[in-house]
């Protein structure tokens, strides 16, 4: 079985707006454009904002232990709820975490083995 990762990036505005440029004029010439699948940050203190060593926690123990619902996982973290209800949430506004269920019984969810970092110099 091969492992499923999610790509990162750190990319300016400027650079993603000339990226889907780039894949509009393909587009009008008829060209095939490959499906590129990742969450980009802007800058490296944007995406050490986002990724903190609480949240990675959260990420590893959704993976590993797979809670049924986000009370569960804040019993496995030792966290309030509260905050893992928020940190929950904001990983699944940028596509870390997929939810399952309705609102007032989410069961958080992972489908990739990987996070892999790619910052361009």
């Amino acid at each position: 079985m091969r492992a499923k990762k999610v790509k990162i990036g750190i990319k300016s505005i400027e650079d993603a707006l000339n990226d889907a440029k780039e894949v509009m004029k393909k587009i009008e010439r008829g060209e095939k454009v490959k499906k590129e699948v990742g969450v980009y940050f802007t800058s490296f203190e944007a995406f050490r904002k986002a990724l903190t060593p609480k949240r990675l926690e959260l990420l590893h123990t959704v993976k590993a232990e797979q809670p049924r619902s986000i009370n569960e996982l804040a019993r496995l973290l030792k966290r309030d709820i509260k905050n893992v209800a928020e940190d929950v949430k904001y990983l699944i506004q940028i596509g870390f975490i997929e939810r399952e269920g309705h609102e007032r019984e989410v069961k958080p969810s992972i489908s990739y083995d990987r996070i892999a970092l790619e910052i361009a110099i």
